[in-house]
């Protein structure tokens, strides 16, 4: 891998703000939706992760879900950002990896995996459904992107019809409890590294920015894996081994080629509102993959979402602030 040198300090970043911003006005005529498409691609990724990562806690330790899955991930980037001789981020840039490495390489895989251990999937979907506001709210925080007054209601809606679609789902929202608390902090935790990951995917490039930052968590991540199987790699189904693998090669590392992506196209703000059909997506494949009915309800309020989802990503961002940050 190379160095950073003065000469490099001047090269363009990989994704201007100018061509990689969505104008809103485009979106609405049908143009400007490569930001839309990458992001739900990544979603489509992302999905299976709930589900998945219930079936495989049920037979392998979650601190080992949680980190292992981060060391397979970081193997595999270590050996593209090597294979492809990638320069080394500047040292402001590793200061905001490492804040995208807290929050999708170590907080909400970690949070995620303990708090699956004591509810179902469903019920972790109706707290992750939170995070596309979220994600919104740091966005706008962070790059200055201004959504219209259009823009949050139909995100606002769209949580609500998220929360809902799930709890019908699920025969309810229970009562909150610890695993609700470690849910909360996994979709903060993942908002911010969404919102940081984007733009620094628009200077390093979507799949060098998750690579390096599970670079950088690899010697913690490793630790973590070994100290949660101190005698030895666990016994666990061929199933339950299917299921690590999708989430170490694919919620963990190939997935944000895409999610990264789009976020850079941006606006990432409008982007983010495509996570609102996760959670329909994340029912249908527990339906599918571990046998749990969907009602008439379920269906209905799938539609719901998804229409709340189509509102929010077709509203105006104005831009400015956030490309005078980005650069």
């Amino acid at each position: 891998m190379k160095s950073n040198s003065s000469a490099i300090e001047s090269v363009s970043p990989v994704l201007s703000t100018d061509s990689a911003r969505s104008d809103g006005g485009r979106i609405a005529s049908g143009g400007g939706w490569a930001g839309i498409g990458w992001g739900l691609l990544g979603v489509v990724a992302f999905s299976f992760t709930v589900p998945l990562t219930r079936v495989a806690v049920e037979g392998l330790p979650p601190l080992f879900v949680g980190s292992a899955r981060a060391v397979v991930a970081g193997g595999l980037a270590a050996a593209a950002l090597a294979l492809t001789r990638q320069r080394l981020p500047r040292a402001a840039q590793w200061a905001r990896l490492a804040l995208v490495a807290l929050g999708v390489v170590v907080g909400f895989p970690l949070l995620t995996s303990y708090a699956l251990t004591s509810v179902p999937a469903s019920h972790g979907a109706v707290v992750i459904g939170l995070l596309p506001a979220a994600t919104a709210v740091v966005t706008v925080w962070r790059t200055g992107e201004r959504p219209s007054r259009g823009f949050w209601i139909a995100t606002v809606l769209g949580v609500l019809a998220a929360v809902t679609f799930v709890a019908v789902h699920a025969g309810g929202l229970g009562t909150p409890g610890w695993a609700d608390l470690l849910l909360f902090g996994a979709v903060l935790l993942a908002a911010i590294g969404y919102a940081e990951g984007g733009l620094l995917a628009r200077e390093l490039g979507a799949w060098q920015t998750v690579s390096w930052a599970l670079v950088l968590a690899f010697p913690v991540m490793l630790i973590g894996a070994l100290v949660s199987v101190p005698n030895g790699i666990p016994a666990a189904t061929p199933v339950q081994w299917l299921a690590f693998a999708y989430l170490a090669i694919v919620s963990m590392y190939l997935g944000f080629f895409a999610w990264y992506r789009g976020l850079a196209i941006g606006p990432m703000a409008r982007v983010s509102q495509v996570q609102l059909v996760q959670p329909v997506l994340s029912i249908a494949w527990a339906a599918l993959l571990l046998g749990e009915a969907v009602s008439v309800a379920t269906l209905l309020g799938g539609v719901a979402v998804i229409l709340c989802a189509g509102a929010a990503v077709r509203t105006r961002i104005t831009p400015e602030r956030g490309a005078r940050r980005a650069r």
